[in-house]
């Protein structure tokens, strides 16, 4: 179900994600209307391939999308991740609208919170150990020490999550990583976008990515940092989940 912009505006996209961590939107037809929407509900946050107003046009860039980290601007299939892994503070919400679909490059998207309540059932020493600081580092040798599932100081849960070469990991969560990539697909939808259609997602909750696609694509993409006043938690509660300690 897509929120009313017309009637609700950011007031409806912060209700959404404060709820359930993702929104769906439509009508946004501008590249000015998207950076209207996002300063709406949050303050901007720069990325190292935005522009001067903080949008990042996502498109086939030849080359550039083979190398690591530059994956957006190819027209393969992206795995699912979280943005900006290896820094200390990740932005907490990610926006993307389509500006020209191609054929194919639907969204992948999974809820972190359902992945680990998943685990912690079925798999509590995954768990467990995937939840373990200092166990991963992200973004290469100059990136962040962190771990998959990350313990807030007010007892939440926030995940950092890439698998590409960019993610190193201690042996011994190795092998709790296939039981995380079953959790994943376990959780993984799927949706297409139209031209002007969108979707926020709480990038300390959700995993996104897309399927390969071909023909002259064109996302848009804003990464923010929820305005105070719409009271947006970071991460999820996982006060029960079964036999992993705070």
């Amino acid at each position: 179900m897509f929120v009313d912009l017309q009637h609700e505006w950011a007031a409806g996209v912060a209700a959404k994600l404060a709820a359930d961590g993702l929104a769906r939107f439509e009508g946004i037809r501008t590249r000015a209307q998207l950076v209207a929407l996002g300063a709406s509900l949050g303050r901007v946050v720069p990325h190292r391939d935005s522009g001067p107003d903080g949008v990042t046009t996502l498109m086939h860039r030849g080359k550039l999308g083979s190398r690591a980290g530059f994956e957006g601007f190819g027209n393969g299939a992206l795995a699912p991740h979280t943005d900006r892994s290896g820094i200390p503070e990740p932005p907490a919400l990610l926006m993307v609208v389509c500006g020209r679909k191609g054929r194919g490059g639907d969204t992948i998207a999974i809820d972190g919170r359902s992945m680990f309540l998943d685990l912690a059932a079925s798999n509590t020493q995954a768990a467990q150990a995937l939840s373990q600081p200092n166990t991963v580092l992200f973004g290469g040798a100059a990136g962040y020490l962190s771990s998959i599932f990350e313990r807030t100081t007010d007892g939440r849960v926030r995940i950092r999550y890439r698998r590409d070469e960019l993610a190193m990991f201690a042996p011994g969560i190795v092998r709790w990583l296939p039981a995380l990539s079953d959790a994943v697909e376990r959780h993984m939808i799927q949706f297409g976008l139209e031209p002007g259609q969108g979707y926020v997602l709480h990038n300390h909750r959700w995993l996104h990515g897309r399927t390969r696609f071909s023909g002259d694509r064109v996302m848009y993409r804003l990464s923010l940092n929820p305005h105070e006043e719409f009271a947006i938690p970071s991460g999820f509660e996982a006060s029960n989940a079964v036999g992993v300690k705070p």
